[in-house]
């Protein structure tokens, strides 16, 4: 089993936040926003550790200090996706992109939540909080907050370095001649760890018919074609590179079924999105 301690942090709430989960001195994660609230770096904190652990056939057991983040994930979550993400009272649902984004996450999992009291000595629980500050400081300082290593990112059987990581322009163009006009053009650049292993998990989640598609979501032919279309619920595919577009984007390229895919993700709130599959 996994055990880990997810934690948020705002400071003037709101204000500057960051969240940070916690499994170990060699495992753990943090980032933040310039402007958010403690319930967001709370959830996000929660999102993340999910998200960087689905590649794990463990069980896993979440340590929170928040009873919201534990009665919304374990006892309101189904009533409110019933209701139309609306609360008994018919208010919309705080945070529901990011609800949205864990009810995903949670699927298939087998995750225990347990409370315990913040600011109370609980070693794991202090060293997620004191991290999570960390993130909220340095975003209100206007300086880069340490992310932190991560959870070991593996595929079974695979282990991250097999997957090849290069400059786009020293990879195949995929895109053919006629690009989506909308399409991110690739720039040279190289996905960090962190990044790279998001993607991965991602691009995995893709291949189990699980990932999470962009609103304007488009698949474009060979022939520059473009429609949108839904993702098929499973394929047989093989993720071959990832590289960098932007601070927000990233191009992964595949074989799917036989053929080769250019995948342009998109970062938006509670994970990566697909925006655009490019097939040869």
């Amino acid at each position: 089993m996994i055990i880990a301690a997810a934690d948020g942090s705002s400071l003037s709430n709101p204000g500057p936040a960051g969240w940070a989960w916690y499994v170990s001195d060699d495992i753990w994660a943090a980032g933040g926003w310039d402007h958010g609230t403690n319930n967001m770096g709370e959830l996000m904190a929660v999102l993340d550790l999910l998200q960087s652990t689905a590649h794990v056939d463990e069980p896993l057991r979440i340590l929170c200090d928040s009873q919201y983040v534990i009665n919304s994930l374990t006892k309101w979550l189904p009533g409110w996706k019933r209701r139309g993400w609306k609360k008994g009272d018919g208010k919309p649902v705080q945070n529901v992109e990011l609800m949205k984004a864990l009810d995903v996450a949670l699927k298939g999992r087998e995750v225990e939540f347990e409370w315990v009291k913040g600011h109370a000595g609980h070693a794991m629980n202090e060293a997620a909080d004191e991290r999570a500050r960390a993130a909220a400081t340095a975003f209100q300082q206007g300086r880069e907050a340490e992310t932190g290593p991560g959870f070991p990112a593996s595929l079974p059987g695979r282990g991250a370095a097999e997957f090849t990581v290069g400059q786009v322009d020293e990879q195949p163009d995929l895109f053919g001649d006629a690009p989506a006009e909308d399409a991110p053009k690739p720039v040279p650049g190289t996905a960090g760890p962190r990044q790279k292993a998001a993607l991965v998990r991602a691009t995995r989640s893709l291949f189990e018919g699980g990932a999470r598609l962009h609103p304007e979501f488009v698949v474009q032919s060979a022939a520059g074609e473009s429609a949108t279309t839904p993702w098929p619920k499973a394929v047989d595919g093989e993720l071959l590179s990832v590289d960098g577009l932007g601070p927000e984007s990233a191009l992964v390229r595949a074989r799917v079924e036989d053929r080769l895919v250019a995948l342009v993700w998109v970062e938006l709130p509670g994970g990566w999105a697909l925006r655009l599959a490019a097939l040869s």
